[in-house]
């Protein structure tokens, strides 16, 4: 399986996970259509189904007109069956979502929305965090509670070291400021920095960091504790 990612909107990704031996493909929450499209068309790739993360706008604006044009099926999560546009297929947590050579741990992990989950596909190592996780931060919780979202993060620190994590937003650069102004003397962190730094100059994506580097350098997977997670929350939001 091949992963490729693809930029949406102003700073989102969509990322297109592709069967090279039967090249066919599922993609993960096409915000618009058309940057799928082309490179759908570009690459001769057929779509079979759309994985959506979560309701949002921004992670769903693509699945009608995918949906119309590859006949592919939407998967989403079973509590947000009414707010998924167009979907067919829904799932639970902890289900094993498995469908021709595509298979994943379906994850249910709420905080920035109540019914967010992820998909882990853990052949592979790969899991697609949405907008709960992101490269040195977490999502705003809009629907769910602290609680809810320090737990969905400490899900993620269980994972193995190498899994390759690949999130919603290219937020990377604004959330190392903040991380590095609450743990200063993190060198882990400011070889990251510079890591990203460099990629960026490059036009390159961020994407995708690891576990391993998000418990290193992640200030939220970092917190010990819900009180600590709670107030760096509230600072990021107005950080």
């Amino acid at each position: 399986m091949k992963v490729k990612i693809i930029p949406c909107l102003k700073d989102n990704y969509s990322y297109l996970i592709i069967d090279d031996k039967n090249n066919k493909s599922c993609v993960i929450d096409p915000s618009e259509a058309t940057p799928i499209i082309e490179c759908l068309e570009k690459n001769n790739i057929k779509l079979d189904f759309i994985l959506n993360t979560h309701h949002h706008y921004d992670h769903v604006g693509g699945n009608k007109e995918l949906k119309e044009r590859y006949g592919a099926k939407v998967v989403g999560y079973i509590d947000d069956k009414k707010r998924i546009p167009e979907i067919d297929i829904t799932v639970k947590n902890n289900q094993i979502w498995k469908e021709k050579k595509f298979e994943a741990k379906v994850v249910h992990i709420p905080g920035h929305t109540s019914g967010h989950i992820c998909f882990y596909f853990f052949n592979e190592k790969n899991i697609f965090t949405g907008d709960t996780l992101f490269s040195l931060g977490c999502g705003r919780i809009f629907e769910g509670t602290y609680s809810q979202m320090f737990k969905s993060l400490n899900f993620f620190k269980k994972l193995p070291p190498d899994t390759n994590i690949y999130c919603g937003h290219e937020y990377t650069l604004k959330n190392s400021d903040f991380c590095l102004k609450h743990d200063p003397e993190n060198k882990n962190l400011k070889n990251k920095i510079n890591i990203i730094k460099e990629k960026l100059k490059k036009n390159l994506p961020t994407m995708p960091t690891t576990i391993k580097d998000e418990i290193e350098c992640n200030i939220f997977l970092r917190s010990k504790n819900l009180e600590n997670f709670s107030k760096l929350r509230d600072l990021k939001d107005n950080f």
